[in-house]
């Protein structure tokens, strides 16, 4: 069975995401990644581009680790401290996605992260194919 988007009929379509994405293998957790650096350092501190780009690559050594890529993300959930950032995140985020082939996502403003110079945090569900799994 390979990877399915769904955007059903009735649902409002968006091309920034996409409303479910199923595929058999198995699922890897990753605890929200924010812009520190291999030694606890905010890296791009007030400037939310800089650390969007940090976390991803955060998000993508993770994966690596797992065996994983960014091809094998299904959810993201993206918790930023202002609405103002989401241009900087979308950005970001459209270079490590074919257009149509987005993970489902939420997106959140929220009152702070762990520490008070963090912009953006990302939480991410991946699903290894079961091939590369053995």
């Amino acid at each position: 069975m390979s990877t399915r988007y769904l955007n059903p009929p009735g649902v409002r379509e968006v091309g920034a995401y996409t409303h479910a994405v199923v595929r058999p293998g198995v699922p890897v957790f990753l605890t929200g990644q924010v812009a520190w650096d291999d030694t606890g350092a905010v890296v791009g501190v007030g400037d939310a581009a800089a650390q969007v780009a940090q976390v991803w690559r955060n998000i993508r050594a993770v994966l690596a680790e797992a065996g994983a890529g960014l091809e094998d993300i299904v959810k993201l959930t993206t918790y930023t401290t202002d609405l103002a950032y989401r241009e900087a995140i979308g950005r970001e985020r459209a270079r490590h996605f074919t257009p149509g082939r987005f993970p489902a996502s939420t997106f959140l403003v929220v009152a702070g992260l762990a520490d008070p110079d963090l912009l953006v945090e990302i939480d991410v569900v991946a699903v290894v194919p079961p091939e590369r799994t053995a």
